[in-house]
Order: structure tokens, then C-alpha cells, then sequence
């Protein structure tokens, strides 16, 4: 089950779909107009946003825009442009997938599936605690010592997927594969320059790391500082 916020301005489609994803288990918010989706969005923090591209009060991609924001929700865009610059505009600017119109309902359910798949256990998962750091999957959040600490989409997104093995040396190959979607390698120094940032907002260096410990040849541990 999923949190699905849909913003549709047609009348007989919004009503459509909701009743169908309703019936496959999801609690929905539908949804006529952009602005209101964006604030939906602030305030109820859904998992997955279906969103139409051909709103009444702003552009949809205008809409994108200011969801990316404020939110790092999963969004599936509807629309009824199939060529390849138009669907890599969209992906480039923030949507997670995509369906062309006409689509079924059943179509939608499985997307919704498949984009929660790929943000992975992270929609389950309880606020960790490692000594003075503490990352909230759901809200996307972290504090080191209390105070809020500002992280990009990919940067969070590494500490997660070294904080889902706590203590544990994860290899730059596994980080590749979960993060950035690459299993076969080849981007090491994408690793290591992402590494580099969130020392630097850890507060921390690869000679003096408090959180992130690199273990030579092998990989990179998450794991708190002894006596926090």
C-alpha cells in the first residue's frame, strides 16, 4: 500500500483512477490543480505523486520544478508526448518515470510498484541513530549534534545505503549498484567525490573521519565514533 497523491484536471480520469487504485490497496488524494499539488506534497509528504502534465493553473513541468524543491517523492508523469526529447527533458528535470496516454490504471499500480521498489526499503524504515548522527529516511532528514544538516538528493542517498549496514564495510561496486544504479562499476571517483561532500557536512575528513571510516582496498563503513 502506498500514499498516492494524484494531480489530474480531468474530471472522469481523477475519479477513474483513484477508484482503481483505491480498490489495489492505496489510500489516495486526488487532485485538480498544480499549485495545490504542491502543497499537497509539503504538507502530507506522500510516498509517489502522479502527476498530469496539462494543468489549468500552471505548466506541469513548472509544477515538477517546484516539487523538486521542496520533496524528493517519486513522481510519475503523465503525458501525451511519447519522443525522446521530450521524455528525457522530463526525466532530467526530476520525474522518476514516466506513462503515455491513454494508460490503464493497471499500468499506473505497477509503476507506482516499481518506483518504490527503486527507493527501496527506505519507505519502511525507522529514524536511525549512529552516536551524535541521526538520519530520518522518511522525512529525508539529518542532524549531527542536534543541528539539521543540509545534503543533496545523491548525498543522502549514499549515507543511506551505508547506514542500512551499519558497521559493515560496503564496497564502492555495492554503493554503484544501489545508489546510482551502475552494477557493473566504472565510476569510483563518483563515489569518492560524493564521499568527500558529505564528510565535509559530517564535519569530518578522510584523514580525521568521525561517521565515515574507508577501509583500503575494500570499501567504506558507516559507523559511530566511540563514546558517541
Amino acid at each position: 500500500m502506498a500514499r498516492v497523491l494524484l494531480v489530474e484536471d480531468d474530471d472522469a480520469i481523477r475519479t477513474s483512477l483513484s477508484k482503481s487504485l483505491t480498490s489495489a490497496g492505496h489510500v489516495v488524494t486526488a487532485l485538480a490543480g498544480g499549485a495545490d499539488g504542491v502543497a499537497a506534497v509539503a504538507r502530507d509528504k506522500p510516498d509517489v505523486l502522479l502527476l498530469d502534465l496539462g494543468l489549468p493553473d500552471l505548466d506541469g513541468r513548472d509544477v515538477l520544478a517546484m516539487v523538486r524543491s521542496v520533496s524528493d517523492v517519486p513522481v510519475i508523469v503523465a503525458t501525451a508526448r511519447d519522443d525522446d526529447a521530450s521524455v528525457v527533458a522530463l526525466l532530467d528535470a526530476g520525474a522518476d518515470d514516466y506513462v503515455i496516454k491513454p494508460f490503464s490504471s493497471v499500468q499506473i499500480d505497477a509503476r507506482i510498484r516499481a518506483v518504490l521498489r527503486r527507493k527501496g526499503p527506505e519507505q519502511q524504515s525507522e529514524a536511525l541513530q549512529l552516536g551524535a548522527l541521526s538520519i530520518d529516511p522518511r522525512s529525508r532528514e539529518v542532524t549531527v549534534d542536534g543541528s539539521p544538516v543540509d545534503l543533496t538528493r545523491k548525498e543522502f542517498d549514499l549515507l543511506l545505503a551505508l547506514s542500512r549496514r551499519p558497521g559493515a564495510v560496503v564496497t564502492k561496486r555495492e554503493l554503484l549498484a544501489e545508489v546510482w544504479g551502475l552494477p557493473w562499476g566504472g565510476g569510483d571517483r563518483t563515489v569518492d567525490v560524493h564521499l568527500s561532500w558529505l564528510r565535509r557536512k559530517l564535519g569530518e575528513t578522510a584523514a580525521q573521519p568521525r561517521f565515515l571510516h574507508s577501509v583500503r582496498g575494500v570499501g567504506i563503513k558507516l559507523a559511530a565514533p566511540e563514546g558517541g
